[in-house]
Order: C-alpha cells, then structure tokens, then sequence
C-alpha cells in the first residue's frame, strides 16, 4: 500500500510538467498567421510557393525520417530474424532509388523557382487582379512612394498631391505601383498581407507591384533592424472600396498641412512612436529630391553627380563639391534620438542660404540601381583634361585655354 502512494506521489511532478505545456499551446490560438492567410494576390502566390516548396521537400524528409527509426527496430541487436549480412555493399535498384527520387525533386524545384522568380519579380507590373480576373487593359495603376525614416514612414501620392506618415490606404482590386526608398539607413518595407519585403536603401529606388483583394486594416512594419527606433517602425495600411478610399483623401485633405522643404527636414529626424500625419499638399519634385539625397540645402543631387561622372568627370576643381555630397554623417551630432512629441533639447539647425541642388527640376536622369555610398571626389585630372571636350559639352569646372581661373565643377543640366 505505501509502495503504491509513493509511486502515485512520482506521478504528480510528472503530470504536473504535462499542464505547464497547456498554456504554451493556448497561446498559440492568439497567433495571426498573416502570412498564411494574405489578402492580397501577390502574397497570395508567395503562400502558394511556400506550400509547394514545403511539400516537396517534405517528399524526402518523411521517408527519410521513417527509415531512421525502421532501421534503427528492424536491426536491433535484440532482432535475431533480421538478415545479417555484413560483406553486403553495393545494389543498383537501391541506388536508383536514393538518387532519382531527390534529382526529380530538385529539378520540380528549380522549374517551380524559375517560373516563380519571373512573375513574381517585384519590378514587373501586374497581369491579374487574382486568380480569374485579369488585369484590364484600360487600368491605371494607383502610384505611391514610400520613404524610410528613422523611425516612420513617410507615404506620397503624387497623382493626389497628399501625404502621410505611418498610414497609407488603397482601393481594393486597383493595382498599386511602390516607389521606395530610404532617408538614410538601409530598411525594409513590408505589409504581410500585401506581398513579399522590399528593401529600402537610400540614394536607390526598388519597385513593387501589388493588389489588395479584400477590405481591412492591415500592419505594415520594417523587417530590417535599422536602429533604436526600429520596434516602433509600424504602420497601417488600409484596403477599402472606391468610395471608402475617396473619403479618405478627402480626410487627409482636410485635417492635412503642407510639406515643403522645411517641414521634410524637420520630420526627417530620428524619432520614435511618431504619430499619424497628413499633408494635404507636398512640395513638387520633393520625393525625387529625398531619392537624389538633395532635399537639403546646398546637396548635392546624385543624378547630377552621375551626370557629371558619365562625362568624364569635373576636373581636380570639383574637389569644392566634397562638402555637397556629404550625405551620410548630417545627423551626426543630433544627440539622444527624441521620442514624437518630445522636445529633443537641441538647438533647430539653421538651413544655409544656398539654394538646394536640383530643388527646380533635375536632370531627369533615372537613380535606380544608383550607389548611397559618399561619392569622392576627383583628385587628379588625366593629361590633357583641360582641353577635354564630350559630345559637344564643355565639363564644367575645366579650364579651356580661356587663362581665367577655375571655377568649381557645378551640374551640366544639357
């Protein structure tokens, strides 16, 4: 009898290990598995591959499994009728097997790769609204463009003229056409829901195409650690009907303030938990002045600089414009990064009298794919630079044979 309570007593701490697991397994229930349950096409297809990736592999990993563990009983030392044979080495059926059931898969996954990395190349514009609707012919895209800050997210609709941070919104079943890039640190722009991460680099454009099927409120949020404030980096995207997206607009028209220069660098300092915003007009060129890395003052921007470098270079006189491409180090000195809506304590930096480089118009020349690293500048011109002349431009910055000083190398805008 005392053998029989003692061992009850052994089955306690046991049990008791079991329901510590129970709570464990109730949290799962509160887990969202967005990725799993999107709302939007091109997530949808990413889901699709997941799956079938998963499967196949699972092809192999199962069985392989299995006969650890069969092999492991069938053999056993306990096991006199399993045939022991240990001169065995070699069986041509056994190798066929092992070998043409991994390459099938291999190659079933390479198809599937190809064909998936083409259409769903984030820089390729949509051909279906999702599974049975295409795209019709006479649809025009809704275009916005989206900046990394530290830490929020600055939305343009430049077909609307408004803007917002940590908010944007779309029609449902509208194509939607991103323009993304990045204030300073490399990010990552990504709403679950919608479709795949896109990485945001300063001084480059990515590109998305997507589609919202269904009405909601979804999160958006950075998936690259970019600093402190980068936990807080979140945002809402919002998938309603036409009527709902036009309400919309019209509230960020009206509650909305304008962003011109000023406001930008303003909102431009790292600050976390920063609230929601709108602007009801925006500056025109602005967000191609934030790509080019001149929405300052006396910047700079990196298509004139590229520009400037297809030609040949501005000579060693363009060493005046280090101080123009100084990009990376202009929050240096900004001490503790402010939480929105505290005072940060520090003085406001006074914007120079310069006017910004490139702030009416640009060249017009594509950043995509261009470097954001601080360009440096020429130190050394080549023999006969002086006289150096390219498809009919004079560099500028040169000297030719004119005897008068000269003068810094600036933006050729022909």
């Amino acid at each position: 009898m005392k053998q029989q309570e003692h061992r009850d007593v052994q089955k306690l701490p046991r049990f008791s290990r079991h329901l510590l697991i129970l709570p464990l397994l109730l949290t799962l229930a509160g887990c969202n598995l967005v990725v799993m349950s999107p709302s939007g096409d091109i997530a949808i297809q990413q889901r699709d591959l997941i799956i079938v990736s998963t499967v196949l592999m699972l092809l192999i990993i199962v069985p392989v499994i299995f006969l650890i563990f069969f092999f492991a009983w069938r053999y056993r030392r306990s096991n006199t009728t399993a045939t022991y044979d240990p001169e065995w080495h070699h069986s041509t059926r056994l190798e066929v097997i092992i070998w043409s059931a991994p390459l099938a898969i291999i190659i079933a996954l390479g198809a599937i790769t190809w064909i998936s990395t083409h259409k769903l190349d984030p820089f390729r514009p949509l051909d279906r609204i999702d599974a049975e609707r295409a795209v019709p012919a006479d649809a025009k895209p809704l275009t916005v463009e989206v900046v990394a800050l530290d830490w929020k997210w600055l939305f343009f609709y430049p077909e609307l003229g408004i803007a917002t941070v940590n908010e944007m919104a779309a029609p449902v079943d509208v194509p939607i056409s991103f323009r993304i890039t990045s204030s300073s640190v490399m990010n990552s722009f990504y709403v679950p829901a919608l479709a795949g991460q896109i990485y945001a680099m300063p001084g480059m454009e990515t590109r998305l195409h997507a589609v919202i099927n269904e009405e909601g409120v979804f999160d958006g949020f950075s998936a690259n650690y970019s600093g402190a404030g980068f936990s807080h980096m979140r945002f809402k995207f919002h998938g309603v009907n036409q009527q709902g997206f036009e309400q919309w607009v019209a509230q960020v028209k009206e509650k909305g303030t304008a962003l011109n220069r000023d406001t930008y660098l303003k909102l431009e300092r790292p600050s976390e938990r920063e609230p929601v915003r709108y602007f009801s007009s925006v500056d025109k060129d602005l967000f191609d002045a934030i790509l080019n890395m001149c929405a300052a003052p006396g910047k700079m921007c990196m298509n004139e600089m590229m520009h400037i470098d297809r030609m040949g270079g501005g000579g060693k006189e363009s060493a005046e414009n280090r101080e123009k491409l100084r990009y990376d180090d202009r929050h240096l000195g900004g001490g503790v990064h402010p939480v929105a809506g505290e005072d940060s304590g520090a003085e406001e930096a006074k914007p120079e009298e310069a006017t910004p480089a490139g702030a009416e118009g640009g060249s017009g020349q594509s950043t995509q794919g261009a470097p954001a690293t601080q360009s440096a500048p020429a130190t050394q011109s080549a023999p006969g630079a002086q006289d150096m002349q390219h498809d009919g431009h004079a560099m500028p910055g040169m000297d030719h044979g004119t005897g008068g000083a000269a003068a810094p190398a600036q933006p050729n805008n022909n």
